[in-house]
């Protein structure tokens, strides 16, 4: 088998993947990925004509991610105790009435900002319920792990592609009522996928307390070398690179072509991700954090396009390879957390790196700005691929990070 990296690679011995729990959760996940994908967009149409203006799309759309960050922690030591799946379900369940009410609301007319900002809130503290789950499901339902999340991450672009379109042509004809009607749904139909699934019995942990058990995940955590040095590393990659490029990008590319070009290189960036996630299901490297070395730098590219002033062309090339870059490093990440961490720990472990992904990120975001006015926004966007590729270096220099062997299947 032919590769894109000189890395020593391990043969998987064919299985199927498509079991009926794995169709499940690819049900479950998909349908509530596709409407994760449409919320901003509904959201956002719907508090811009509430009349609350940018600011109060702001603080609708911080609000939930403050509530993920904030509880994110907690939400990987409940599905711990009480098991991964019950708190994806209930998850599913307060998400469902929450987003339905939002469509009410807008129904009957112009909700309160303090209104949209609290079910957000509410909404945010549900998924931060729900995602450390995700990572403990995925061997349950799997027995090839890199494969299943090949497949999850190809279907997380596309409905990274999909969802926003879909959300802009309904909110234009039915207005952001009918949008979140149909979001909402689409936790219903994630529950009821996870409630169908058959899977062995788990003994949810018990006896040491709640902050015993969140220290645990702590001392766990920091105990992995590999893993803190990835997360230690990525406090750098995602402020400064991931988080700095998005926001500032957009506004070049804005300013430089127009709103459709931004809309198409996304779109070209969602459709990389897909070729990502196909390239880390057929490529089995040894060492999977030196390998996915390869996808931070090629996601480097993304900050670097629009600082060149493109074309069209040039911006589609770049961001669809930038985008298949991140999807490779998130695939194999996921499987290297998934399979080097035991299964009883998983889900606080899993808490700590999405906790600080989502803190890092969001920070990045809101310096962007300030230090855009100062640096210069193409300056700032050259520093941020400078900065990437040494990142991506580092995951090599790093012994921890370079020699860590991918657990073989038995």
């Amino acid at each position: 088998m032919s590769c894109a990296t000189d890395l020593p690679t391990v043969v998987i011995p064919a299985r199927t993947l498509w079991s009926p729990n794995f169709r499940l959760y690819f049900g479950a996940r998909t349908t509530s990925l596709l409407g994760d994908a449409m919320l901003p967009v509904a959201l956002s149409v719907g508090v811009l004509q509430a009349g609350y203006g940018a600011s109060g799309v702001g603080y609708a759309l911080g609000s939930w991610l403050a509530a993920v960050a904030l509880c994110m922690l907690v939400g990987g030591v409940l599905a711990d105790r009480f098991t991964a799946r019950r708190m994806m379900v209930l998850a599913d369940l307060a998400r469902f009435v929450l987003q339905a009410g939002m469509a009410v609301l807008f129904a009957l007319g112009a909700p309160s900002l303090v209104t949209i900002v609290v079910l957000q809130f509410l909404s945010g503290v549900a998924t931060a319920m729900f995602q450390p789950g995700v990572a403990s499901m995925v061997p349950q339902v799997a027995d090839d792990v890199q494969r299943a999340n090949g497949v999850l991450r190809i279907a997380e672009s596309m409905a990274g592609v999909l969802g926003p379109a879909a959300a802009g042509v309904l909110v234009s004809v039915s207005g952001p009522s009918v949008v979140f009607a149909i979001y909402s749904a689409t936790y219903a139909i994630s529950a009821l996928c996870l409630l169908a699934l058959r899977l062995e019995t788990i003994r949810a942990a018990a006896g040491a307390s709640f902050l015993t058990q969140l220290t645990e995940g702590w001392r766990e955590f920091r105990s992995r070398t590999w893993l803190f040095s990835v997360i230690t590393i990525f406090l750098l990659y995602g402020c400064f690179v991931v988080g700095v490029s998005l926001p500032i990008g957009a506004e070049l590319i804005v300013t430089n072509l127009d709103s459709a070009a931004l809309g198409i290189g996304l779109a070209a960036f969602g459709a990389g991700g897909a070729v990502g996630g196909t390239l880390a299901i057929r490529i089995r490297p040894t060492r999977p954090l030196a390998a996915g070395s390869i996808g931070w730098a090629l996601f480097a590219i993304y900050p670097l396009v629009p600082a060149l002033s493109p074309n069209l062309v040039v911006l589609v090339i770049g961001w669809a390879i930038a985008g298949s870059g991140i999807a490779f490093w998130s695939v194999i990440w996921s499987t290297t957390v998934q399979t080097q961490v035991p299964a009883d720990l998983l889900n606080r472990v899993y808490a700590y790196d999405v906790a600080g992904s989502l803190v890092t990120m969001a920070l990045g975001r809101s310096v962007a700005g300030p230090l855009a006015s100062v640096t210069g926004e193409r300056p700032l966007m050259i520093f941020a691929c400078g900065l990437g590729l040494v990142c991506a270096s580092l995951l090599l220099i790093v012994p921890a990070t370079r020699r860590l062997q991918v657990v073989r299947p038995s």
